[in-house]
């Protein structure tokens, strides 16, 4: 993210913790994603155009340690080139990623420094090629981005946009439901300033005005955050939550996984906001937080319905300062949480049914309201197996007898003799 107050014309300037952690969730999350989308033995090509729409200066010095920091372009075009490696290992037949970027910055010395910082990586031959580095805002190079990625992936439009903006209103919701809506593959990482929106339409009253700059202005549902604070105890709780409902609605996206990045730099609270058309891509991200619990805090409830704001403080990363117990964490109590509390929850949605659901079906219905992964839905269906609460069937009238044979097409039924248990 191109700080608008950074100042590119000497060189690297400083990267906060939390910009680093960013970084490395976004290289768990590629790195994840390439495996999933090569897993057929039989695939020699895999294209993909990775945009990077707030792309900063390239190189930054991390602001605690004063190391040197690669920024996100850095990020898109290593996790390639280490996938490509690793998905090549073993493999009889070789795998080609076919790759494109865009890495867009409107600062123009930012822009000049990424230039420069590509050239002595050895990447001065592929700008201009695969690598399309553009002097501009991103919204003015939306429309010419996605007309690319249709040329070069005309079926699916596979993609995915790293829009890391300053703030809150540079990426109206319109803008991101046109990707959604010309791009069926497309994949949207955003960040929100959403302590910021809140502190700026507080002092100025601007509210409304902002909204409907941002494409979401039916948020509260037309009251002013005066009458908002006067009516809710937990306002900002309450603002938040009424936001980011609209602004997911308003982007278009079918599956999404939000998180919180706490700055304690004082720039206030932010998410990061995971935006797809698939719940698989979904539960990809989802595995990230699982995977990396250092950067993640969930502050909602361990099963359904959970209030989806989850998030990252940089006092409690282990690598920096240790990781403490803030709420619920991605660790194993968490996990072991979230099972017991999906085990009250996930018979009452299948009993409501004789013939029940598939294991699809029932985790992309309920994904999106819950901080569980697919392997976390399976090992519940495996406790509830062992409690015969449920008959998990294959299309071929086979028996799940454990969470690993669990597939999306099994049909999860009330078992044949109705238990007491759970009320049912």
């Amino acid at each position: 993210m191109a700080i608008k107050h950074y100042d590119w014309k000497n060189g690297p300037v400083a990267i906060q913790q939390h910009s680093v952690a960013k970084h490395r969730i976004l290289q768990s999350y590629l790195a994840a994603y390439f495996k999933t989308l090569a897993s057929s033995p039989n695939q020699d090509e895999l294209r993909l155009t990775l945009v990077d729409g707030f792309a900063g200066g390239g190189l930054y010095y991390h602001n605690d340690t004063k190391e040197l920091v690669k920024g996100s372009p850095f990020v898109c075009l290593n996790a390639t080139k280490e996938a490509e490696f690793l998905l090549n290992q073993n493999r009889r037949k070789p795998l080609k990623l076919d790759v494109s970027y865009f890495f867009v910055e409107a600062n123009r010395d930012a822009c000049l420094h990424l230039d420069k910082v590509l050239r002595e990586e050895g990447y001065k031959d592929h700008i201009g090629g695969v690598i399309q580095l553009r002097h501009a805002k991103f919204q003015d190079e939306v429309d010419n981005i996605i007309e690319s990625i249709k040329k070069k992936s005309p079926r699916n439009g596979r993609s995915i946009f790293v829009l890391d903006q300053y703030g809150y209103k540079d990426v109206p919701a319109a803008l991101i439901q046109k990707i959604f809506t010309t791009l069926p593959s497309a994949e949207v990482i955003l960040t929100f300033g959403v302590d910021s929106f809140i502190n700026f339409a507080s002092d100025k009253n601007l509210t409304q005005d902002l909204l409907d700059e941002i494409g979401i202005s039916d948020a509260w549902e037309g009251k002013t955050i005066e009458e908002i604070k006067s009516s809710e105890k937990e306002w900002r709780y309450f603002i938040q939550s009424a936001l980011y409902s609209s602004l997911v609605a308003r982007c278009g996206a079918e599956f999404f996984t939000p998180f919180f990045i706490r700055n304690k730099q004082g720039h206030g609270d932010y998410w990061l906001i995971h935006m797809s058309q698939h719940y698989r891509a979904r539960d990809v991200m989802t595995q990230v937080h699982w995977d990396n619990q250092n950067y993640f805090i969930h502050y909602g409830g361990a099963g359904l319905n959970m209030f989806q704001m989850v998030g990252y403080d940089p006092d409690h990363d282990a690598s920096v300062r240790g990781q403490s117990s803030l709420g619920f964490e991605f660790d194993d109590v968490a996990r072991k949480t979230s099972i017991s509390t999906l085990m009250g929850q996930i018979p009452r949605l299948i009993y409501a049914n004789n013939e029940g659901m598939s294991f699809g079906e029932l985790f992309a219905k309920t994904c999106n309201s819950s901080p569980a992964s697919a392997v976390i839905y399976q090992e519940t269906i495996h406790e509830l197996l062992a409690n015969k609460i449920f008959d998990v069937v294959g299309i071929n009238g086979e028996k799940r007898r454990s969470a690993i044979q669990i597939k999306n097409t099994d049909q999860i039924m009330p078992a044949a003799q109705r238990p007491l248990l759970f009320g049912l």
